[in-house]
């Protein structure tokens, strides 16, 4: 998938993408679990503040590698 697209090098489309790219919700939540590493959220939920520029991805990330 690459690297996350930097804040001040990108739109908030293509954070948005790389997001949905990354995190590719199948409708199978017993089979994923994807949302469950996220504290029940989808993964644009959980990278809303990347998504919208206010925190890099990394930021973010590390809010869900803690709990």
């Amino acid at each position: 998938m690459g690297i996350a697209p930097e804040i001040s090098e990108s739109t908030v489309e293509e954070r948005r993408a790389y997001i949905k790219g990354r995190f590719p919700c199948i409708a199978d939540c017993d089979m994923c679990g994807l949302c469950k590493g996220f504290h029940g959220k989808d993964a644009e939920t959980a990278y809303a503040d990347y998504i919208e520029g206010t925190r890099t991805f990394l930021e973010v990330s590390e809010d869900y590698k803690r709990a």
